[in-house]
């Protein structure tokens, strides 16, 4: 587990297999190592580095990996749309003390947090609106998720059409890209959710074994809960980035019954930009999910976190 003084200095490392600068890692004395052709590009020492963002094709030894799991250092693998394929996680499945907690976990102890959850999400929404939610009684009197699912849902649907009434928004329609914004969003969600699923792990924490989101194969149902307070970063961003008027539609293409990118070239400005915004945060989302850490461990000791925004 890293320290939280420890982790200031820590980055995502991006990656960019298309570019063709890049197209070969290597570990070399502590140090990732950047080759193209053959060729010594740039290193950067791995006690600095959280994750790798690689996009396209790159060439790992076994010997990188062996380290990045050494060094605590994540490996994710996107492809030229920036959608997420593979992974290779740095874990610490050893601290079966936390897994046993999470297993062991009551309906009631599930509910409460779930409904800390949701309530910290809506704050978080209702702030960046600027408007008052007057209903947290109605969040503490829920009996189940599915209630609380209502709640949160109809929050969303007022929270949605009014950041983005100004930019034609429909709807929010998930992994669809039915149109720009909701292309974007996917970013940068992604990007968000594999952050905080690669911190997680850091942890030793089960993410398929969620608390608000419930159990569901191949979902990382604890990571989909952890990021719910902190969407509203990724939503900021995009509407920071219309009101700046630094979206291009002419970046954009539609075709086949989604949006895309034009060109593989055009991507990399919002990619940048969402990783900026995450990197800008980083170290208060590891505050975050560290005193969550320590509340799953002992609840009677310390309080649930609430992640608040600027």
């Amino acid at each position: 587990m890293i320290s939280p003084n420890d982790f200031k200095e820590k980055k995502i490392v991006v990656i960019d297999g298309f570019n063709q600068s890049i197209n070969d890692i290597k570990f070399n004395n502590g140090n990732i190592r950047l080759y193209k052709d053959g060729k010594y590009i740039d290193q950067i020492t791995c006690f600095s580095v959280i994750s790798l963002l690689i996009i396209g094709e790159a060439t790992l030894t076994t010997k990188i990996i062996d380290n990045c799991q050494k060094y605590g250092i994540s490996i994710f693998f996107l492809n030229r749309s920036l959608k997420y394929y593979a992974e290779i996680m740095s874990k610490a499945e050893g601290n079966y003390l936390l897994r046993q907690k999470q297993y062991q976990m009551t309906f009631d102890e599930c509910l409460k947090i779930s409904q800390k959850i949701v309530e910290n999400k809506i704050q978080n929404q209702y702030k960046l609106i600027d408007t008052k939610f007057n209903n947290f009684n109605d969040i503490n009197l829920c009996k189940n998720t599915s209630e609380l699912l209502g709640i949160e849902g109809s929050c969303a649907n007022i929270y949605f059409q009014t950041i983005f009434k100004e930019i034609g928004w429909y709807r929010r329609a998930p992994q669809t890209r039915e149109d720009i914004p909701n292309l974007l969003l996917d970013i940068g969600y992604s990007f968000l959710f594999n952050y905080v699923d690669s911190l997680l792990k850091l942890f030793g924490f089960d993410t398929y074994k969620g608390i608000y989101h419930q159990l569901f194969f191949q979902r990382k149902s604890l990571s989909c809960d952890i990021m719910e307070p902190m969407r509203v970063l990724i939503d900021k961003q995009l509407i920071k980035l219309y009101h700046l008027k630094q979206i291009d539609e002419k970046d954009f293409i539609f075709r086949n019954g989604s949006y895309d990118f034009k060109k593989y070239e055009f991507s990399k400005k919002y990619r940048n930009i969402f990783l900026g915004v995450i990197s800008q945060n980083k170290e208060q989302i590891y505050k975050y999910i560290y005193e969550f850490y320590r509340y799953i461990l002992n609840d009677k000791k310390y309080k649930f976190p609430i992640f608040k925004i600027c």
